[in-house]
């Protein structure tokens, strides 16, 4: 193990159980054009603030030598000198904080830690696009902070990650908002305005990184690697499942980059996909930034698909910023072949080095720019670290509590058995792409400020539990008043490069769950830390077990967040952002990426939206420790939607049964503008206790003919009301958006005819009439 690794490690630990950060003396951040830096660059147009940073990066690059070039295209790019142009690293990762896992930050000088926010699956849970955004702004704070002081070599964040989460199997899901592309394209937009900065400034904060497109959520299932996978995806299924979050990305919270998957989508790697890339992305959506390949995704094509012959080929057809080195290996020879030019390169570059004009970096000294104030004392603020509670707090979800058995009264509870692998690993909590903490609760010391006779028992060896002391735990949990078991899953089950092949706990862990609750006082309370959804249909029948959490990866306040809920210092209002399958559910083929049922075949069909089963938990549900009620209201009158807007449009028909329909496109910009209404749901929370609630509203078609969504939702709102008090909530609905649906060519439609909006079991009928 190399020192500088052997380090980080070692300041990992230290902040996993509990101690401060050390501040050392600060360096100086990297920069070009003031006074500070080389002369060379002095003078030159690539210097002027006052032109574009297109016509500014273009400049640049026509200064460099080919060789100069050729070097700029890893996510390792060297500097040149002569122009004052300082070195950068393109890979640096902030998926729910400021991680090591990347090239570019190092926590080994002024700052040692950083904030640890809850894993992505479960601060989506919280339904609340306003915690996102802050959570956003506070990593892209802490990222530019960290680059003021010297310790970023690059503000370029590879996050987002907003995936489809469509198979409960796949490692990499917990990164993801879950399963509904209406949920993960509001989780991008709120995180990349977020961690961007500033919308009224042309400077950026961070640039954000919305990856990986498209149509990926497979590792290494049962032979088949991502490396060489190709998904099969219908038009239909690619327009309104995997693509929408990226669009959101660009074309509404206006990310500056875009990276493509290792996945080979309909037998064209996504990283060649000149129609996904060029005519989507940058074209139809509006790209302003660059297009990152994923690591060594390049090569790949060749290596592992065999989409190319030579390395040559691959880089040709897929000049971008690359993760890796490989470009920087055979571009040159790509041009002396003929297959690239050193137009193409200029092109790229351009696109990469206009970004790093909006960072700033070519403007002088950054610490005089709007975000130079920003250093130090502004990493693991107070703030920052109530933001990290908040967040896990309100993404806790209460899947189960017969009989009221909590909030429990702290006064009532004697002493406490803790048992579990999850319940003193400081790694539970802070998932994967995660950098040094700047504390850590484990939920072991969560319950240890709650309760002061507390004994733990691990239970398990690990997570994976193929050694339970099973014996010993029971004897614990009988001789103690209250038992908790944190139990679920680790990076060793699910991570980037492995899926599940089961949805069960591992090993032997129910059965240590079973014995113990069996030998318990009084009904257990079972605690899961875990990223996908596990199939725990045997707790959810035994009333030996009276509670039931999902308290996914919580981040660096997890434990204590997990005591408030468990005490009733929170009321629990997470609701799962993903559909929780039954163990059978695994007879369905990961590779198989059909979202719609396929009922001839017995083919389920995947997510809430289409899913044909049993399940175990449904997407959006939640317990609460208050009864809420929701309905909607008639607050402003519905548009006529049979206006003269739809009079003059031509109706097109579906050949298969005749339904009757317009396109979204023939409808217009300021036609759809005109269609939008509001509707307005009454919410009351009848008590005892006050709480945060989520409200989501889904739209209902009369059939689910023609691939049409059993329900989607299209609009949720999250709300904090006192016992008794009632709210109106208002939904801004836009008929283009919300109740257009996707044709099996990819065109999107409305249906002439009857729309239902649904809140629980009260709808609302909107009609489309000629």
């Amino acid at each position: 193990m190399a020192a500088a690794t052997l380090a980080l490690l070692l300041v990992t630990l230290a902040a996993l159980h509990g101690a401060a950060p050390v501040l050392a003396v600060a360096g100086d951040p990297p920069f070009s054009c003031g006074p500070s830096s080389a002369e060379a660059s002095e003078g030159l147009a690539f210097c002027d603030v006052t032109l574009a940073p297109a016509q500014r990066a273009a400049d640049l690059v026509s200064r460099l030598t080919a060789a100069e070039k050729i070097a700029q295209l890893g996510d390792q790019a060297p500097g040149v000198p002569r122009l004052g142009v300082p070195g950068y690293k393109w890979w640096n990762e902030a998926l729910h904080g400021l991680a090591t896992s990347g090239k570019g930050l190092h926590f080994d000088a002024a700052v040692r830690a950083a904030t640890s926010f809850p894993q992505v699956l479960l601060t989506a849970a919280a339904f609340d696009d306003d915690l996102w955004l802050r959570i956003g702004q506070a990593i892209g704070r802490e990222a530019r902070a960290l680059f003021n002081v010297g310790q970023a070599e690059g503000l370029t964040i590879w996050s987002p990650n907003v995936n489809i989460f469509r198979d409960p199997r796949w490692g990499r899901g917990q990164e993801t908002p879950g399963e509904d592309p209406a949920v993960a394209s509001r989780y991008a937009v709120a995180f990349v305005r977020g961690i961007q900065g500033n919308s009224s400034s042309s400077l950026l904060q961070t640039s954000a990184c919305c990856k990986h497109a498209t149509a990926y959520d497979l590792e290494d299932w049962n032979g088949v690697a991502r490396y060489s996978f190709v998904a099969r995806v219908t038009e239909q299924d690619l327009e309104d499942t995997f693509n929408p979050p990226f669009r959101s990305c660009v074309v509404e919270a206006k990310a500056s980059c875009v990276m493509c998957a290792y996945t080979a989508i309909n037998g064209v790697p996504a990283c060649a996909n000149s129609d996904l890339l060029t005519g989507t992305v940058r074209g139809d959506w509006g790209l302003d930034g660059y297009v990152a390949s994923d690591c060594d995704a390049v090569a790949i094509m060749r290596d592992a698909q065999r989409y190319a012959p030579t390395p040559e080929d691959a880089v040709a057809v897929s000049l971008k910023a690359d993760c890796g080195s490989y470009v920087q290996q055979h571009a040159a020879a790509a041009i002396q072949q003929g297959k690239l030019t050193e137009q193409d390169i200029d092109k790229a570059l351009t696109n990469l080095y206009a970004v790093r004009m909006r960072l700033g970096h070519f403007d002088g000294d950054p610490r005089k720019n709007m975000y130079g104030v920003l250093g130090a004392a502004d990493i693991c603020t107070p703030e920052h670290r109530n933001l990290a509670l908040e967040a896990a707090q309100d993404g806790i979800v209460l899947l189960k509590n017969d009989g009221g058995i909590l909030p429990l009264d702290r006064s009532t509870v004697t002493s406490a058995a803790v048992i579990g692998p999850n319940a003193n690993d400081g790694m539970a909590l802070i998932a994967n792409y995660f950098g040094p903490p700047c504390e850590s609760t484990t939920p072991l010391k969560g319950l240890q400020s709650y309760v002061n006779d507390v004994r733990f028992l691990a239970g398990c060896n690990s997570a994976a539990c193929d050694v339970a002391a099973t014996d010993q735990a029971v004897a614990l949990a009988g001789s103690e008043d209250y038992v908790f078991l944190f139990m679920g899953l680790s990076q060793k089950q699910e991570s980037e490069g492995k899926d599940r092949t089961s949805l069960l706990l591992p090993g032997m862990q129910q059965s240590l769950i079973t014995a113990v609750a069996d030998a318990s006082k009084r009904p257990v309370i079972l605690v899961l830390l875990s990223g996908g959804p596990v199939d725990i249909t045997f707790a959810q029948s035994n009333p030996k077990i009276g509670a039931i959490l999902w308290a996914g990866y919580p981040g660096q306040a997890g434990g204590l967040a997990i005591a408030k809920v468990l005490f009733g210092d929170h009321n629990p209002s997470g609701r799962l952002p993903v559909t929780w399958y039954p163990e059978e559910f695994t007879k369905v083929p990961m590779t198989d990426m059909r979202m719609r049922a396929d009922p001839t075949s017995g083919y389920p069909g995947r997510s809430y939206r289409f899913y044909q089963g049993n399940t175990v938990y449904k997407f959006g549900y939640g317990l609460s420790y208050s009864t809420f009620s929701r309905r909607l209201v008639h607050g402003t009158s519905v548009p006529a939607l049979s206006s003269t807007l739809l009079t003059g449009l031509r109706e097109t028909m579906t050949p298969q049964d005749g339904d009757r329909s317009y396109h979204v496109d023939a409808i217009g910009t300021e036609g759809c503008e005109q269609l939008k209404f509001p509707a307005m749901v009454e919410v009351q929370n009848h008590g005892p206790m006050d709480g945060k609630h989520s409200v989501l509203m889904f739209l209902r078609w009369p059939n689910t003919k023609q691939g049409r969504p059993a329900s989607q939702l299209i609009g949720f709102r999250s709300q904090h009301l006192k016992a008794g008090e009632t709210a109106k909530l208002r939904f801004d609905i836009s008929p283009c958006k919300h109740f257009s649906r996707v044709r099996a060519d990819g065109r999107k439609v409305i249906d002439i005819g009857s729309h239902f909006l649904m809140v629980d079991n009260h709808e609302m009928e909107i009609r489309f009439e000629p």
